[in-house]
């Protein structure tokens, strides 16, 4: 890989960053944070110096990446992302430093990053290396398992129903590593990981859709049997792609994935008369295949045709394949009340989520603090576009399905420690 000079004829194209900063005691945004971007090739040439807002976030910055085609056509070797060091540094928190963030043409990544208070001035800076992407690096595959796990013996399912946790434990590392360290990961922040590190976000939004089911079902499977805990381990699921999926501590994921996992989140794949989620397994089509399972390009090519996510589904899985809705979202105070909050609406769920909206404003003063009355009047509608603004979502005013359930995300985080005891 040449130094990806912009200069060269190998990044004609732009892809943009975006950075978001929080404490990892408490969730707070941090302000005034400062981010050196240099060529990961080329560590000494600095790019751009961003710093942090009262929300702790960045201006969108503009980046020079590889042409679109690298990540559209299976057939081309070349590396489809440019990468990017970010070394970051705040007053009164460890640095850090990310070598190899991802930057695609045409999408927006997404890095969002949680800094740890300084207790020791001597400690050295955090530094990630973030590794190759798995359609680009190689990687083991995976080794086959039943779709449907046995459900007869005693202790293998403790979970009644299908519910979304609010936290993973993912295991960096094969299981029996004893060495990989565990990490408490967002159940909708680990699928946005998993789904930037396998699949391309420039791809069709449908074929997005299909592998976002696809990592959702599976992990949902390993949450619902247990699989791990049964078996004496202490988290659930692995980094490995040889068992689970590709998850990678500190990489960004993209808008467009993100967007896609905040609508679909609550859903899972199922077959009739199955209580499980399924373990959908996949592989990337191109080094290697797997007959019966979805392959990745595979699945690229369908959505170039207009498949729709199921159909892209059934295509590999078989017709009696369905998307199904877990029972239950765990870790939020109330869930979605099954229509959309604006203008004129009232009771107890706006009163609630106006509640909600004045903590996350004491964290972020850039959010508007609106009288909790129950009544969804003109200042509330601009206290939820500021909010959607803020965190990434079209900015409509409106309280639909993903701004409800980020609004929830983020309350609970900034009105509790998140440390997980």
């Amino acid at each position: 890989m040449n130094e990806m000079n912009p200069n060269l004829p190998d990044t004609p194209d732009k892809g943009r960053l975006k950075i978001s900063i929080t404490s990892e005691v408490t969730a707070y945004p941090v302000n005034d944070a400062t981010i050196s971007i240099s060529y990961t090739g080329v560590p000494d040439s600095q790019l751009e110096q961003l710093n942090t807002d009262a929300s702790g976030q960045t201006d969108t910055v503009e980046l020079a990446a590889p042409p679109l085609e690298y990540s559209l056509n299976p057939a081309i070797e070349e590396q489809p992302y440019a990468e990017y060091t970010l070394q970051v540094d705040a007053p009164g928190f460890e640095p850090i430093s990310i070598a190899g963030a991802e930057i695609l043409p045409d999408v927006t990544a997404l890095q969002n990053i949680q800094l740890r208070p300084l207790t020791d001035p001597e400690n050295a800076e955090n530094v990630f290396v973030i590794p190759a992407h798995t359609l680009y690096g190689v990687y083991p595959p995976k080794i086959p398992e039943e779709e449907i796990k046995p459900v007869d013996e005693s202790g293998e399912i403790v979970l009644s129903r299908v519910v979304v946790p609010e936290y993973i434990v993912v295991h960096d590392g094969s299981p029996r590593d004893t060495t990989a360290q565990n990490y408490y990961v967002k159940y909708k922040d680990y699928i946005k990981n998993v789904a930037s590190s396998e699949i391309y976000a420039t791809w069709p939004e449908d074929t997005i859709r299909a592998n976002v089911l696809a990592i959702m079902s599976f992990t949902l499977n390993r949450v619902y049997t247990e699989w791990y805990r049964n078996q004496g381990y202490d988290f659930t699921i692995t980094s490995s792609t040889a068992f689970d999926h590709k998850w990678i501590p500190e990489r960004n994921f993209f808008d467009t994935i993100s967007a896609i996992v905040d609508e679909l989140f609550s859903n899972y794949l199922s077959r009739p008369n199955v209580r499980q989620p399924i373990l959908t397994q996949y592989c990337d089509g191109r080094r290697v295949q797997c007959p019966n399972w979805m392959t990745q390009w595979g699945s690229k090519s369908l959505g170039d045709q207009g498949y729709s996510p199921i159909e892209i589904l059934r295509y590999y899985y078989g017709d009696d394949m369905y998307i199904n809705t877990a029972e239950a979202v765990s870790g939020i105070p109330s869930s979605w009340p099954g229509y959309n909050l604006e203008i004129g609406a009232s009771g107890d769920k706006v009163l609630q989520m106006q509640e909600q909206l004045n903590v996350i404003a004491g964290a972020y003063p850039a959010i508007p603090k609106i009288t909790a009355d129950g009544v969804y009047g003109p200042a509330t509608e601009a206290a939820v576009r500021k909010f959607q603004s803020v965190f990434g979502l079209p900015e409509t005013g409106i309280v639909d399905y993903r701004t409800w359930y980020k609004i929830s995300e983020i309350y609970v985080g900034v009105s509790r420690i998140a440390e997980l005891q």
